[in-house]
């Protein structure tokens, strides 16, 4: 029987080739062999980066979602802040006069009287109205109303009653040179809290109007 060395070169190449894709088999595929072992390590590495690609492929999703929702959220928060101040949750006197206040100040009309009425209870909201006396020249005046519409808190006015200066009900001050109008009116504002004062809507009570600017 010939031995491997009486072979050619080329069969010498041959045999070696084959033996060794044999053992290469059989390292992949015997079980507990080293090859096979580091086989399976690399297909569960695979695997695992499979399921790690898809799961940031989800969370990247997520996070878009969530920056849209996060700006979603930023538009409600300022839509709200804004209908806050239209109809604020609290009484605010305060800020309500010094409102009208700087109306009439921008107008160069002057308030005579500011006076304070009852909470008005409604289903959805309070009314609080205040009686106010102003005058001024006639065209300060409407320009006076014209800014109360344009105050950022809704401001309803009504029961107006003009008048000459001079001749308004208890008048006990001096009238300024050029003021040819008096007025008395109610102006009402609203806000959702209930008063301090505990007043709450009546049960049964028929819903007040909508609050809306004159």
């Amino acid at each position: 029987m010939a031995s491997l060395r009486d072979l050619s070169v080329f069969m010498q190449a041959l045999v070696a080739a084959t033996v060794a894709i044999v053992l290469t088999a059989v390292g992949i595929f015997v079980p507990g062999s080293p090859i096979a072992r580091e086989k399976d390590e690399y297909d569960a590495a695979v695997v695992k980066r499979t399921q790690l690609s898809q799961e940031v492929t989800q969370l990247q999703v997520y996070k878009q979602r969530y920056a849209e929702l996060k700006q979603q959220m930023d538009a409600l928060n300022k839509q709200l802040d804004t209908l806050k101040t239209i109809v604020p949750e609290e009484k605010e006197a305060d800020e309500f006069i010094r409102l009208i206040q700087g109306a009439a100040s921008s107008s160069s009309v002057q308030i005579r009287r500011l006076k304070a009425l009852a909470i008005v209870p409604k289903e959805y909201h309070y009314e609080m109205p205040f009686e106010v006396q102003a005058d001024g020249p006639y065209f300060n005046v409407l320009d006076f109303f014209g800014r109360l519409g344009r105050l950022s808190r809704i401001i309803n006015v009504g029961d107006l009653a003009f008048d000459a200066p001079e001749s308004a009900k208890g008048t006990k001050y001096p009238v300024r040179p050029g003021s040819t109008v008096s007025g008395i009116f109610t102006a009402t504002t609203f806000f959702t809290k209930p008063a301090d004062s505990g007043a709450a809507p009546a049960a049964g009570a028929k819903p007040g109007s909508a609050p809306g600017k004159p």
